[in-house]
């Protein structure tokens, strides 16, 4: 699967951006996607996962509510559009596929296999 991320920028706080992830190579029908992000100095971290399959969704406690997952069928492309941004969700955001992933897994890195190459989104204050 290739993953290609797009959408990042630069946005003022309380903004919002929608990211796009499309794919390609390989059915998405029984992976896992998700969207990850690290911070300069930070490690990666979980940020939102959709079951393809069934749309089911999983949110990081630090952006529920303001952050939405979905996926486009027909795309094959999955987004997250991104509302009431914070200077803290500056990070470069990755998207992921997984195939075999059960709901329990899909907050952690392992279960993904395949990785987009990042796209910067930058919050100002």
């Amino acid at each position: 699967v290739q993953l290609q991320a797009s959408g990042g920028g630069l946005v003022q706080a309380g903004g919002s951006l929608r990211l796009s992830c499309a794919a390609s190579g390989r059915t998405l029908r029984n992976s896992v996607m998700g969207w990850f992000r690290q911070a300069p100095g930070k490690e990666r971290e979980f940020v939102a996962a959709i079951r393809w399959s069934i749309g089911n969704t999983v949110y990081a406690d630090s952006v529920k509510g303001r952050f939405t997952i979905s996926r486009d069928n027909a795309k094959n492309t999955v987004y997250l559009q991104m509302n009431s941004l914070k200077p803290e969700d500056t990070a470069v955001y990755y998207c992921a596929a997984g195939y075999g992933a059960i709901l329990s897994e899909m907050r952690l890195i392992r279960a993904y296999d395949y990785w987009g190459q990042g796209t910067l989104v930058t919050v100002s204050s």
